[in-house]
């Protein structure tokens, strides 16, 4: 398929997908013609970036974890390094929560006093 019936059925922008294509998440063959041609399971890979973005993961990432993830939603198959990739992304997502609940705690004091 095309890269715009890839954008149609995925609903992502074909912009994006170039930039999934740039980034290495995202491989399409070249036609002669050299036009992107995409098989079924780019929709799959396509859905799972979007959730692995969604999660909160960088694109660099994403790349390296993508080979070990199957299905939409996405499952991982926990290969080498995986586990160990996740446990640091979720150690710096929660510094980020502590980091934001302090800021909240800090601004919801300056409002009491005033």
């Amino acid at each position: 398929m095309l890269i715009g019936e890839l954008a149609r059925i995925s609903g992502v922008d074909a912009r994006l997908l170039r930039y999934y294509e740039a980034q290495g998440l995202l491989e399409p063959r070249r036609g002669a013609n050299g036009y992107r041609e995409y098989d079924e399971n780019s929709v799959v890979v396509v859905r799972q970036i979007r959730a692995l973005l969604e999660a909160g993961l960088s694109t660099e990432v994403i790349r390296a974890v993508l080979p070990c993830v199957r299905g939409e939603l996405p499952e991982f198959d926990w290969c080498v390094d995986v586990r160990a990739i996740m446990d640091r992304e979720l150690a710096i997502a929660e510094e980020r929560i502590a980091e934001m609940e302090r800021s909240r705690s800090n601004l919801a004091g300056f409002l009491e006093k005033s």
